[in-house]
């Protein structure tokens, strides 16, 4: 019984292609969310899969339900001891649509390929491979000492592609049944596919919809032009107001007033973004002036323009047109308050004399920022376990770059948050050709089964909880 068997334990699931035989079943379950037709599938993913498997590892599971919700949500325990840590496990089985067309000759969404060093297959990463991989490091540590050492909740649900709708609902009505002191879970990609990541939180989204509606129809341009207003100028003015020409964010209610932390800073201080040879080259004068490239993406907001349409685009004609229309979006660390962010842009539009554009919130499920203080005792633990499982220095990402629910388990259930992710930025995540190396879902593995093993030889009072 050591750790060192438990990690080979993990390893051996991969070198025996068990680990592959399980993500094959589970790819081939077409879990699309966004997919009205699949609401079976989504229901028969924690049947056929996670249910079984929770139960092989000892675990009780029960389904919890909430009509927002576009599936049921499951719930795992195993229970080992009062006064021992708590830790919960979250996943999510749902994945964007498969884009079968998409994808490479020979390959499909829905079937596990290796080819080279890479494994394919929609969800490989995206959150069926990572979730995975960490009930196989736990099945690993209990088949080689009997037990976690710890007590091990999951919840998994089956419609983060669609904004997690219920998940804060599901946790707010069950806070006693979730109840734990550390999230530790896997999503989202590594800072490189060599090296291993923790994120302790990720930056809010906010969309943000610019909007003129100027007049009923267009309007002929020669009779007309240099008499009525164009939308479409106007708009444009109306964004450049808000963000100057190389990006930087000029309204303060949508950057941190306090600036980026310094223990923010010199964790990032050891994280250079690293783009691989199919990802684009980084315009390293876009941005806020004076920032590192890991400090524009982890530790300061951008505001980014998704779409715009004035006139007919892909049929233009002579006439100055009624409308225009901008979906905007603010991606934000902590320190921002979401609240006051639409009504800041309207009173700057105000005073630049931009009145006529309307400012409306893009959509109802805006994710919050959240970040766990990169000092807190557990960030250092499982730091130092990920070393010594992977005999390599982590990255320390105060927050992903994106958005996840880390607010729910943050802000709603109070606990501390950790994510180890088992991917890679250039994976083709919503996207065709979706992937991960394998040496890397390897490595994953042995490492998570180092961390588990490790959790179950300390206390409470060790990880700062």
């Amino acid at each position: 019984m050591s750790r060192e068997r438990a990690i080979a334990s993990a390893f051996d699931e991969f070198d025996s292609g068990r680990f592959a035989a399980v993500m094959d079943r589970r790819i081939a379950i077409p879990t699309e969310s966004q997919n009205p037709d699949r609401a079976a599938d989504l229901k028969r993913y924690l049947d056929e899969e996670m249910i079984p498997a929770f139960k092989a590892m000892g675990f009780t599971t029960r389904i919890l339900e909430h009509p927002k919700a576009l599936a049921p949500f499951l719930y795992a325990e195993r229970i080992e001891g009062e006064g021992l840590p708590t830790i919960l496990g979250y996943g999510h089985g749902d994945t964007v649509r498969g884009l079968d067309e998409g994808w490479k000759p020979g390959l499909s969404p829905w079937k596990l390929q290796p080819v080279g060093d890479r494994w394919y297959g929609r969800g490989v990463v995206d959150n069926k491979g990572q979730h995975s991989i960490n009930m196989a490091a736990q099945a690993a540590v209990i088949a080689t000492r009997g037990e976690l050492g710890f007590n091990a909740k999951w919840i998994i649900e089956m419609g983060e592609e669609m904004g997690s709708p219920g998940l804060k609902e599901v946790c707010e009505a069950n806070r006693d049944l979730l109840k734990a002191d550390i999230l530790i879970a896997s999503d989202g990609p590594r800072l490189s596919a060599a090296r291993p990541t923790i994120f302790l939180g990720a930056r809010g989204a906010l969309l943000v919809d610019l909007v003129i509606e100027a007049r009923e129809g267009g309007h002929h341009s020669g009779n007309w032009g240099g008499l009525l207003s164009n939308p479409g100028i106007q708009l444009a003015h109306a964004i450049a107001t808000l963000v100057g020409p190389s990006g930087q964010i000029r309204i303060p209610e949508m950057v941190p007033a306090s600036g980026i932390p310094e223990n923010v800073r010199t964790a990032l201080a050891d994280c250079t973004p690293e783009p691989g040879p199919d990802d684009p080259v980084i315009d390293h004068d876009w941005g806020e002036p004076g920032l590192t490239a890991a400090e524009k993406v982890y530790g300061w907001c951008n505001f980014e323009v998704l779409a715009y349409e004035t006139g007919n685009p892909k049929t233009p004609v002579n006439a100055i047109p009624p409308r225009a229309f901008a979906r905007c979006q603010l991606r934000h660390t902590v320190g921002i308050d979401q609240d006051k962010v639409i009504p800041a842009i309207k009173a700057h539009l105000e005073r630049a004399g931009l009145g006529m554009v309307e400012v409306r919130s893009g959509r109802d499920n805006a994710f919050p920022a959240t970040r766990l203080d990169p000092d807190h005792p557990s960030v250092r633990f499982a730091l130092d376990s990920i070393a010594r499982s992977s005999n390599k220095k982590p990255a320390l990402l105060p927050n992903l770059g994106g958005a996840l629910p880390n607010d729910v388990f943050c802000d709603t259930l109070g606990l501390k948050t950790i994510w180890v992710p088992h991917s890679y930025p250039g994976c083709s995540q919503h996207a065709p050709n979706e992937h991960v190396p394998a040496a890397l879902i390897r490595e994953a593995l042995g490492l998570m089964a180092g961390l588990y093993w490790d959790i179950g030889e300390t206390s409470k009072s060790a990880l700062g909880v």
